[in-house]
């Protein structure tokens, strides 16, 4: 089922020296997605009341609910953010472009095989789609912005075009199965599962990748922020506009924000609420770094984190049985229980050691 993950930051310059935003982003984000994540997977768990009615039920629904899959992507743009970050200081050289270039396919292969073995034992992982993220963020990171933007826009329409086409296939009573369901271990089920099928397919989650490495490039004026909030709310209406606006079966895959229908609107949707989470989250990074210096170094661990909280689930719930569903409260309060050591943890760690063990693991593979 479609949840969400945490992948680790590329920056890799000292981390006391990093951009405080990009941190702190990560860590909120971190929050919504353990919300989510131990929500939705306590109603696939086991017979318990599943996800429920009310207002509550509604807003943290883990599949169709105004939270779906948003931390995900604004995990997302905050990985373009960090690829401009991590290589604007090689795009002089020809060796470091190279150099650079590599380690992001490195990474990628990492994270893309280290999230295979994940996703059997927690399935729904983005890890494996941004090991491929980031292979493509290799040959992505020295193109012109126009370029950049239009690699975003073919990927967020071709997964659009792909849902449209599905549809009218289905109508005229034609099968999709060998698109959505090839054989497990084929070329196609890893070929289709990492560019259509899967949580968080490449076509269209790459748009996210690409408005990232966009606002990466900016965030050295004086104009950024306020640019960022504009576009950011603009997407946002403009896509809740158009899902309004749908009445017939085709109007509803062609405008849903749903995030399972992979629709244009859904992506300016979630892009618009991802720009926004930026802008301000950034902002408060900056106006008050001794209350948010907490969230800054749970932010530099967030794939210690990700991993701590799958691995404290499966222990709690699967293993050991201590907690059972019993709807979004539990999941709310399992959450904020996790959150609460995880960044106590987080903090203790960073002030002695610096980089978390995994992100350690991360950067001696992928350099």
């Amino acid at each position: 089922m479609a949840l969400t993950a945490t992948p680790p930051s590329p920056v890799d310059i000292p981390l006391a020296q990093r951009l405080a935003g990009p941190d702190v982003i990560r860590a909120v984000a971190l929050i919504g997605v353990v919300v989510m994540n131990y929500h939705g997977y306590l109603i696939l768990s086991g017979d318990g009341p599943g996800i429920g009615t009310g207002w509550a039920a509604e807003l943290f629904d883990p599949w169709t609910g105004p939270f779906s899959t948003r931390f995900a992507a604004t995990f997302v743009l905050v990985a373009g953010v960090g690829v401009t970050l991590l290589t604007r200081s090689s795009l002089s050289d020809p060796v470091r472009i190279r150099g650079m270039r590599w380690r992001l396919v490195r990474r990628g292969v990492l994270l893309y095989s280290v999230g295979l073995l994940i996703d059997e034992i927690w399935p729904g992982t983005i890890l494996p789609f941004y090991g491929a993220m980031f292979v493509i963020a290799a040959a992505l990171f020295t193109l012109r912005g126009r370029w950049v933007a239009l690699i975003g826009m073919i990927a967020a329409s071709a997964g659009w075009g792909i849902r449209i086409w599905r549809f009218e296939q289905q109508q005229d009573g034609e099968s999709t199965l060998w698109l959505t369901s090839p054989g497990d271990g084929s070329i196609r089920h890893f070929v289709f599962g990492v560019f259509v099928n899967g949580t968080h397919p490449l076509l269209p989650w790459l748009a996210f990748l690409c408005a990232g490495i966009l606002l990466g490039r900016i965030l050295n004026t004086s104009w950024w922020r306020i640019a960022t909030l504009g576009s950011g709310f603009i997407l946002f209406a403009g896509a809740n506009i158009a899902n309004a606006a749908s009445s017939t079966s085709f109007q509803t895959v062609l405008l849903s924000n749903n995030p399972g229908e992979r629709g244009l609107v859904f992506v300016a949707s979630a892009l618009g609420t991802a720009l926004v989470a930026y802008a301000s989250l950034d902002w408060l990074a900056v106006w008050f770094p001794v209350a948010t210096d907490p969230l800054r170094r749970a932010g530099q661990l967030t794939l210690t984190l990700y991993l701590a909280h799958i691995f404290v689930f499966n222990l709690t719930v699967d293993w050991m049985g201590w907690i059972r569903p019993t709807g979004v409260d539990t999941a709310l309060a399992f959450a904020l229980a996790f959150w609460t050591v995880g960044i106590l943890a987080a903090v203790a760690w960073s002030r002695q050691f610096g980089r978390g063990p995994a992100e350690r693991l991360y950067r001696a593979f992928g350099g």
